[in-house]
């Protein structure tokens, strides 16, 4: 069956949402590549402001490939419901809409073709998105908790799991079959937890969040890089150019390879409030630099 709207309040409840940070409050159309917004350099910046990082709580952002849609979730302070969110480029002109209810912490496959949505998943169909699917038993577990799930083109799974002490799995594919999740590393699964994971899609390296006592503040942003031997290198922070005394989390790098995108909340607003959290990008050759040289 498709997808089915909870009630007619919260159709309209997302109706009201999706025009909250634009017509009503008079911001232009969107045209051009990436939202139309001016690409950062090393200094991450809010992607989208008004549009995409608004007033609400905005989280976990993926692009298509072909970088025409840009998903992301978002939360409304008003009733504190969580939804799934695009912006679309048709006509050159981005198109803002409400997918649905958020399910997961949604991150699109390499080839766009799967929408992942932590254990579950939507396929795309002629008509749009097909209704949601379990990834069946192997993953869709009582006793796990997938927050985020991130595939690489060869099929290789990496997740997260909040019920059984916040670690990272990876469930690889040999010889056209899944293979069962086992635990990354020690060094990877260290500090208080671990979430959110990405994995590049050569599988050259994850990128995740973590709170540690080393770190810089509540939550930072790790990296490893994929050693010759198949295994994975040390936990690496993304350094003081990305953490802050906040809170950094989902990570995530755009189809071109071009550009880093986070979120982040701050401990403070300017004004003195408690923010939401903002999702922000900057220039991915933060990466090339963190590689350890062979």
């Amino acid at each position: 069956m498709k997808y089915v709207w909870l009630s007619v309040a919260l159709l309209l409840s997302a109706s009201a949402l999706a025009v909250d940070n634009n017509a009503q409050q008079g911001l232009p159309l969107l045209a051009g590549p990436y939202l139309g917004q001016v690409p950062p350099g090393l200094t991450p910046k809010k992607f989208a402001p008004g549009y995409v990082s608004t007033r609400h709580r905005d989280f976990s952002g993926s692009f298509t490939p072909d970088l025409t849609e840009f998903y992301f979730s978002r939360r409304d302070v008003d009733t504190q419901q969580w939804w799934l969110m695009r912006f679309k480029l048709e006509n050159n002109q981005w198109q803002e809409s409400v997918i649905g209810p958020r399910i997961g912490r949604p991150i699109l496959s390499p080839d766009g073709n799967t929408l992942h949505l932590g254990n579950k998943y939507r396929e795309r169909t002629a008509d749009g998105w097909s209704e949601v699917k379990s990834l069946g038993p192997m993953f869709d577990r009582e006793d796990w908790g997938i927050m985020r799930l991130s595939a690489a083109v060869d099929g290789t799974y990496i997740f997260d799991d909040y019920k059984s002490n916040d670690v990272l799995r990876i469930s690889e594919v040999k010889n056209g079959q899944r293979q069962a999740p086992r635990l990354l590393a020690d060094h990877i699964n260290s500090g208080k937890w671990t979430a959110h994971p990405f994995i590049a899609p050569d599988e050259s390296y994850i990128i995740w969040d973590s709170e540690k006592e080393q770190g810089f503040g509540d939550t930072d942003l790790y990296i490893s890089f994929r050693q010759p031997d198949g295994a994975w290198g040390s936990a690496i922070n993304l350094g003081d150019s990305i953490n802050t005394d906040g809170t950094e989390a989902s990570g995530y790098v755009s189809p071109d390879g071009k550009y880093l995108f986070f979120n982040r909340k701050p401990v403070r607003d300017t004004d003195g409030t408690q923010p939401e959290g903002d999702i922000y990008w900057v220039d991915a050759k933060i990466i090339e630099t963190l590689k350890p040289k062979q």
